[in-house]
């Protein structure tokens, strides 16, 4: 039988934001199902195999987890893909690649808020409902051999934007957020994302009674800032 404990679910559940995430939820007393290729669940966390690169096994993933814990009060995107190209080059990456790419930044991301939506509406007024994408600042600036990401980066941004606008208006939490963590002068922090403090901002985020900023800008040790678009 499902659990009466609120359920998050981790989509992209790596040794980084999604392991620190899982352990985060769980410390407030969520439980935990992670999906992902590979298994990095701890015992208490429920795995479910799935490919971000098809679209419908996120709706498999999201069926699973209701079927063994309930619905999902807070979801968490956290795959990603890029395919670096020769910086002058940029148009090179193959097309099968940048579909691929492309499913997982945004496709199965856009699944993933949908399938979202339509649980929360099964959800108690008390639920959390938050939705939590894990963007970073491509969809402001370019680095032309990122093309893949940035353009899955830029999509997903409008999804989450347009999301978090269209549902504020329906009398009940139903909060979506784009967040990208930054240096303290709002430069992008790359490949030197906190893994700990991306998680507690998340359920920090997941606290909130209402939408707040879509774009959660954040720094680390001080949360959400806002700057000027790079």
């Amino acid at each position: 039988m499902p659990s009466i404990s609120p359920v998050v679910l981790i989509l992209g559940a790596g040794p980084n934001i999604g392991q620190s995430c899982a352990r985060a939820f769980a410390a407030k007393g969520y439980r935990v199902a992670v999906a992902s290729r590979n298994n990095t669940a701890t015992a208490d966390e429920l795995h479910i195999q799935s490919d971000f690169s098809k679209p419908s096994s996120v709706i498999d993933a999201f069926a699973t987890a209701k079927k063994e814990l309930g619905v999902p009060s807070v979801v968490v995107y956290n795959a990603g893909a890029a395919t670096f190209t020769p910086p002058k080059d940029p148009l090179s990456v193959p097309l099968e690649t940048f579909i691929n790419n492309l499913n997982i930044n945004t496709t199965s991301a856009f699944v993933a808020a949908q399938q979202a939506a339509l649980g929360f509406a099964e959800l108690p007024e008390t639920a959390s409902k938050t939705f939590l994408y894990t963007g970073n600042i491509l969809n402001e600036i370019i680095i032309p051999r990122m093309l893949d990401q940035g353009a899955g980066k830029s999509a997903t941004a409008h999804i989450i934007r347009s999301a978090a606008e269209g549902y504020k208006e329906k009398g009940f939490k139903q909060v979506f957020y784009y967040c990208d963590e930054r240096k303290a002068d709002g430069g992008a922090v790359y490949s030197a994302i906190d893994g700990d403090a991306s998680a507690k901002h998340y359920v920090e985020l997941s606290e909130g009674k209402t939408q707040g900023p879509w774009q959660q800008t954040f720094v680390k040790d001080v949360g959400y800032k806002a700057f000027p678009a790079a």
